[in-house]
């Protein structure tokens, strides 16, 4: 008797002319899940993996950013960066002592817009990991020991309420105590609205803090990242000895579009970017990324050999 394997369905059958056709199973793999849709085509999950660079377009695998300190390899754009990967980069082997990051709003209005302060700030806080947008650090920078104090952007913007100025201006005391070089380095949308004139009062507070600073010799390097806007802008990040700047990093006090509508007229390119305030004096450098943990290091050299120096001409 002739039989004929003919393929069917999920098995075979057995096709025969003097039988009738019986229907045979023959299961040899069974999947439980899988990523075929009902082409039959495999997904390949990519999630996270691939960064798209706002500037020019161009599709990042994230290792290779990462790997380039967060800079676009082919158009040079600096990506935002959180403020451990900052103190990171700039500290020796990453290494560094925190201090006073035991601070914590009280929420004294008792805001509430959308939704109420309080959750925002535990929002914020569970997302960073941070009490607040500041970390105070103190480590070594070329071997020489320096105060940073790094923003973070991603809480609530940067912005800059009273724990962000009492954070702020201890580090500017600590380095009048131990007359340790100090490094700011300013990610922030401004003063927390949420906090009212609490807030507005920081300004003032952190730059009488610096007068103090200035006075002692001891030297006050301002970094400019993006965005560094209001109230920031208009107090301490432009109080620095030296005021240096990311490529591209947006700065300026009223955003862009506010001052347009304000005087009615089109900016000119390029308006409150890093390079335009080089440009037109407010800013002594902008150091792309790569070069600032060197910049900075002969910056200190410098300010430290002319302090020394004027101490032991007086």
């Amino acid at each position: 008797m002739a039989v004929e394997p003919v393929l069917g369905g999920a098995g075979f059958q057995l096709r025969n002319s003097n039988v009738a056709a019986v229907p045979t199973t023959m299961v040899w793999f069974k999947r439980e899940s899988g990523d075929l849709d009902g082409s039959g085509e495999k997904k390949v999950r990519t999630e996270g993996l691939w960064v798209k660079c706002e500037h020019c377009r161009q599709i990042i695998w994230k290792k290779d950013l990462e790997e380039n300190l967060n800079v676009c390899p082919k158009c040079e754009k600096h990506f935002r960066i959180d403020a451990r990967s900052r103190l990171a980069q700039l500290l020796d082997a990453g290494e560094y002592e925190v201090f006073d990051s035991d601070l914590v709003s009280t929420d004294p209005l008792k805001f509430v817009d959308l939704k109420a302060y309080s959750s925002r700030l535990k929002q914020a806080q569970a997302d960073t990991g941070l009490k607040d947008a500041v970390i105070n650090a103190r480590g070594k920078l070329n071997g020489r020991t320096v105060i940073v104090s790094a923003m973070e952007y991603a809480f609530i913007g940067g912005s800059m309420g009273a724990v962000v100025g009492e954070e702020i201006t201890r580090a500017i005391e600590k380095a009048i105590e131990t007359r340790d070089p100090l490094v700011i380095v300013s990610a922030s949308g401004g003063a927390r609205m949420m906090e009212g004139v609490v807030s507005l009062m920081q300004l003032a507070k952190i730059s009488a803090a610096l007068a103090r600073l200035d006075e002692t010799g001891v030297p006050y390097i301002s970094v400019l990242t993006d965005p560094t806007t209001g109230g920031v802008t208009a107090s301490f990040a432009m109080l620095g000895d030296l005021n240096i700047a990311e490529p591209g990093a947006l700065i300026g006090f009223a955003g862009p579009r506010v001052i347009e509508q304000t005087i009615r007229q089109k900016l000119p390119p390029g308006f409150q970017r890093s390079e335009f305030l080089l440009e037109h004096g407010m800013l002594d450098a902008v150091v792309p990324r790569k070069q600032l943990k060197s910049y900075l290091a002969r910056a200190l050299d410098f300010m430290t050999a002319s302090s020394v120096s004027g101490q032991a001409s007086a």
